[in-house]
């Protein structure tokens, strides 16, 4: 494939790029008043607004001509029918097999891969059913009605914003706690407040190796067996997500409560497969399988809908047009709603680990911009804070708005307050406010004219700053998936577009690696000498 430079399409978006650059959205609106129709579209629950966007139909034409020229159509096709396109490890890229439901085969080196994720499918189910039954019992007999979930990246990321995005739907007699982090404290706090005898353990980890996980797991463990415990209890209380079946055995699993994953699933993409157990059991697997179903409905329109009636089609090419013609370098997520506040964070691993790179499929290193970095908290906390950066930086920040239409139990005025809030920032960002009309408020102020023209300009926003809304009727399972898929496809465009692949994470792994080789040095089993020399002085500091 030629250079991205090279593309037809991408001289022309660099022809139109100065000239969008001095026309304002406020002028596009009165100029057109179908733009807010034309511009918005719907498909899983989800309604998306792009209208208060930097662009016109010329500026769009031209994206779709590029994801075009860039063979995004065959790189859909080539994901969904499980070709290696994990180029780096030779893998095939099948979290969209784990939410097929359309009954056809999907093959990975000439193997059918639909029944093993059936059959993994009815095992998650089978578990959540005898827990929440009550026939999975601890070792005095006790129910279960604890979960501590311990993972790290997407084993941890994905099951812990799911099941705090669904708040509402989860089981009143099931707690579920997440454990990542290595710092002690964590697993520490979380420890002294389950009871032994309730509490169920699902360790994550596909080698059950993870450095992070295994510790914690071992931690766990020991707790556990400070309880007056014996090791055969701790197949009661120990589950692990992992392909390791024999090392999950000799830390004490039963071989039948070891869920296994394929090696085609990426970590931040495998909260579908067996790594969303703890979101069945905290849920019921009912709005599990949901979730599931959500997001198939979107992999249906994202691989049939024309470039420019599809959804993640159309925000990943905006994306692509602010990051490489317009000069952002950063995306804000900024959902009004309290349960969903932690999504942002769950893009930021997906987008950032995904595309943050800088060498092309072939090789080369990249003479554009690539992955923004992505970033966000709950929109009206955000008001008070970094939404100044955004109304008044002199760099564009392209801005996504999630919000539901209803809630459970819903207080009307506080939903009113939020609802105004958040399309209220969005023709804000995108209308501002100008010199003159700041001057004109400040008419009878009693201020001198020269006071008044200064105090204007520091109150002055030049708007024009982008912004999708996505507005559902309520982020109920179904719509969770379809919403997670959504970002999860942008992202597939985008490193399409960029050359990349997004589906490796080599700088993950070399900081695991030199984390390693400095464990060793700080427990005394390598010597300091083969590390740099600041690092040998935080070493020492730290063992002194």
């Amino acid at each position: 494939m030629e250079k991205l430079t090279n593309a037809n399409a991408w001289a022309e978006l660099e022809k139109l790029a100065p000239l969008i650059k001095r026309k304002h959205m406020r002028d596009m609106f009165e100029q057109d008043d179908t733009r807010a129709q034309r511009y918005s579209l719907e498909i899983g629950g989800i309604f998306l607004d792009y209208s208060k966007n930097r662009v016109t139909d010329e500026v769009l034409t031209q994206l779709f001509s590029l994801a075009t020229q860039r063979g995004l159509k065959e790189k859909i096709a080539a994901m969904f029918s499980g070709d290696a396109i994990n180029t780096t490890e030779d893998r095939a890229v099948l979290h969209t097999a784990l939410r097929n439901f359309s009954k056809k085969s999907v093959y990975v080196g000439g193997h059918d891969v639909m029944p093993e994720v059936k059959t993994t499918l009815d095992k998650v189910e089978a578990f959540t059913t005898s827990v929440h039954s009550g026939a999975h019992k601890g070792y005095t007999g006790k129910s279960i009605d604890t979960i501590v979930s311990i993972g790290i990246g997407g084993s941890f990321l994905g099951p812990k914003i799911v099941t705090e995005s669904l708040k509402p739907y989860q089981r009143d007699n099931i707690k579920v706690h997440f454990v990542a982090n290595v710092d002690g404290c964590h697993i520490h706090d979380v420890l002294a407040t389950v009871d032994v005898e309730t509490t169920l353990f699902v360790m994550s980890s596909k080698s059950f190796s993870t450095q992070e996980t295994l510790q914690n797991t071992l931690t766990a463990k020991d707790w556990f067996l400070s309880k007056n415990t014996s090791q055969a209890d701790i197949a009661k209380h120990f589950v692990a997500v992992s392909s390791n079946v024999k090392a999950a055995v000799e830390f004490g699993m039963a071989k039948e409560n070891v869920f296994p994953m394929a090696d085609w699933v990426g970590g931040r993409y495998s909260l579908w497969s067996a790594i969303g157990l703890p979101i069945s059991l905290a849920l019921g697997f009912e709005h599990f399988k949901a979730i599931l179903e959500g997001a198939f409905e979107m992999d249906e329109h994202f691989q049939s809908a024309p470039f420019e009636e599809n959804m993640p089609v159309i925000l990943a090419m905006l994306g692509v047009w602010y990051r490489n013609f317009m000069g952002a370098q950063s995306h804000a997520l900024l959902p009004y709603y309290h349960y969903l506040r932690g999504f942002p964070a769950y893009v930021q691993q997906l987008d950032m680990e995904s595309n943050g790179k800088s060498t092309t499929l072939n090789g080369l290193t990249v003479d554009y911009g690539t992955g923004p970095i992505i970033w966000g908290s709950e929109g009206t906390n955000g008001q008070h804070s970094f939404y100044q950066l955004i109304h008044q930086s002199n760099l564009p920040i392209p801005v996504d708005f999630l919000f539901p239409t209803t809630v459970p139990n819903q207080n009307t005025t506080h939903h009113n307050m939020l609802a105004s809030n958040c399309f209220g920032q969005a023709q804000a960002l995108m209308q501002g406010k100008t010199f003159e009309e700041c001057l004109q408020d400040l008419q009878n102020s009693g201020l001198s004219q020269e006071e008044k023209q200064v105090l204007a300009n520091h109150k002055t926003m030049p708007g024009n700053n982008p912004s999708n809304t996505l507005v559902f009727n309520q982020l109920d399972p179904k719509t969770l998936g379809a919403l997670i898929a959504l970002y999860e496809h942008k992202v597939l465009v985008q490193g399409c577009i960029w050359g990349l692949n997004s589906f490796d994470q080599w700088g993950v792994e070399l900081g695991k690696v030199l984390g390693n080789q400095v464990l060793d040095m700080i427990e005394g089993n390598t010597e300091l000498s083969s590390a740099d020399s600041s690092t040998q002085q935080l070493i020492e500091r730290f063992t002194n």
